[in-house]
């Protein structure tokens, strides 16, 4: 987890006028931000985009952060809705593309798809995670590949834990039920 006190000092300096406390800012957070647009996304130029919108969120937004949460958990946060807005706005598919990460599946012992081996069931179960609610594929990311809490995510969805089980639970099991079945994928 980022270190608090030193984000506490580069948002002070930011607010003080120090221009290069916001560039300190970016350069720490930057590829969390983009790996998470990605994944919720599914490409590098929508996530370009999501990247540059949430950047002008900070830019404007961080002299009225009041470190009520971790300045990663308010990022992520507006990353997060960023990147919903953006798939909502551009009415795009749901898509997510596991092209960076089918390594980590397939070496992960302890991944809740450790049976998923071969590059055929990846396949399967990319396709089957663009007929996920998009609520529910924002769980099973953050859950699987951001390796979050429910409690994390809660602080940054504003869904209750109780709410966020279902949601991983509903996506789990429809992703298992799609990739199973195979038809119309």
């Amino acid at each position: 987890m980022p270190d608090t006190k030193d984000d506490f000092e580069l948002v002070n300096s930011f607010i003080s006028g120090n221009q290069s406390a916001f560039n300190k800012i970016v350069l720490k957070y930057q590829q969390k931000i983009y790996w998470h647009a990605r994944r919720m996304t599914g490409n590098h130029l929508d996530a370009d985009e999501v990247v540059q919108e949430v950047l002008i969120v900070l830019y404007k937004k961080l002299k009225d952060f009041q470190f009520k949460s971790s300045l990663y958990t308010w990022i992520y946060k507006i990353t997060a809705t960023r990147s919903i807005n953006y798939l909502k706005k551009r009415n795009l598919k749901q898509i997510f593309s596991f092209e960076d990460i089918e390594a980590k599946l397939i070496s992960s012992s302890e991944d809740i798809l450790k049976d998923i081996e071969t590059k055929e069931k990846l396949d399967k179960l990319e396709k089957a995670l663009q007929k996920v609610p998009l609520r529910q594929r924002e769980v099973f990311i953050m859950r699987n590949f951001d390796e979050m809490s429910y409690e994390e995510i809660s602080e940054i969805t504003g869904v209750t834990t109780g709410g966020l089980k279902a949601n991983y639970f509903h996506a789990m099991k429809k992703i298992m039920e799609l990739v199973q079945k195979d038809e119309n994928l």
